[in-house]
């Protein structure tokens, strides 16, 4: 599949704000984080059925889908964020206008649950996506994590080559195997994206940089999901590259069970491979965070610690 980039985002153009997955307890959130992107110069519109809620949906798949199909298809809105993620986006998938996407290809930001989306699109359209802050996740607070901020920004309003990508305060990544690579980003919420194996709406692992991120896991749980991938990715032969993300909460809660830990986990799938593997990448559900540009080629060198994507992920 042939990539498509969406046009840079200038001050003045129209963001989208949909909610494909879970809706939000408090929508003074939205009203906040809605605040803060017309502080900074840019137009806003709100899904109509944003702030709705049926079971834990942000309202009927119906709804949800409506938002993503007008948002798309506004020719006005130049790009789209979600709220937050939580459930729901992949019970869309089999309902989606992707020839409508296609046609207009437009900035879209989340991460978690918004991963089904992210990588169907990228599989049916080729569209380059971003796993990066949600409006009523990052952008609602009084004051937004600076590296968090000055890191998508840049990658959304600038069309130069993105360069090398680095921790806060150039804090270097672990190393658990040495080597080189280059391939397309692929990954996001490892569940999610173990949810769509086998399915339509999985990428291609040929010549991929494989990203995952996790939350709220048992070390059982991401060992379960981490050999499925394995095994659909021909372990992990198929693959140039993998970038661990922050796995954030996911330690055995019951202290009377035995358990491996996660380090055990990642350890037995990762340390074997004739591939780079960076693990420590600030990437997930934290303050500090990464943007990454799905669909990219991305170089890593784990011998010299470096994460490189040269081209941008936006065009003039």
């Amino acid at each position: 599949m042939k990539l498509v980039k969406p046009k840079k985002l200038l001050k003045g153009d129209v963001i989208g704000i949909i909610s494909p997955a879970s809706s939000v307890k408090d929508f003074t959130r939205i009203e906040k984080g809605v605040k803060y992107l017309e502080k900074l110069g840019y137009r806003v519109e709100v899904g109509k059925n944003v702030g709705k809620i049926h079971g834990y949906l942000g309202g009927t798949d119906e709804e949800r889908l409506s938002d993503l199909h007008e948002m798309f298809g506004n020719k006005s809105v130049k790009a789209i964020i979600n709220v937050r993620g939580g459930y729901g986006s992949g019970r869309l998938l089999d309902k989606i206008d992707y020839n409508l996407i296609k046609k207009n290809p437009k900035i879209f930001v989340g991460y978690s649950d918004i991963t089904a989306l992210q990588m169907a699109f990228l599989k049916k359209t080729g569209l380059v996506t971003f796993a990066g802050p949600m409006l009523a996740v990052d952008f609602w607070k009084d004051e937004v994590n600076s590296f968090t901020e000055e890191f998508f920004w840049k990658m959304v309003t600038s069309s130069k080559s993105i360069g090398k990508i680095n921790n806060p305060e150039n804090e270097k990544f672990y190393t658990l195997t040495k080597g080189k690579g280059e391939g397309n980003l692929i990954g996001g919420n490892l569940a999610l994206f173990n949810s769509l194996l086998g399915t339509p709406y999985a990428p291609d692992f040929k010549n991929s940089i494989i990203l995952f991120e996790e939350i709220g896991e048992d070390p059982y749980r991401v060992d379960r999901m981490l050999y499925q991938v394995k095994y659909a990715s021909n372990n992990f032969k198929d693959v140039a590259g993998v970038i661990i993300g922050r796995f954030v909460d996911c330690y055995i809660k019951d202290k009377e069970s035995p358990s491996l830990t996660l380090n055990d986990v990642i350890s037995d799938y990762f340390e074997s491979l004739n591939i780079p593997v960076f693990y420590n990448v600030k990437h997930g559900h934290i303050e500090e965070n990464l943007t990454i540009p799905w669909g990219l080629k991305a170089k890593v060198n784990s011998i010299r610690n470096i994460i490189e994507i040269g081209e941008s992920a936006v065009t003039s």
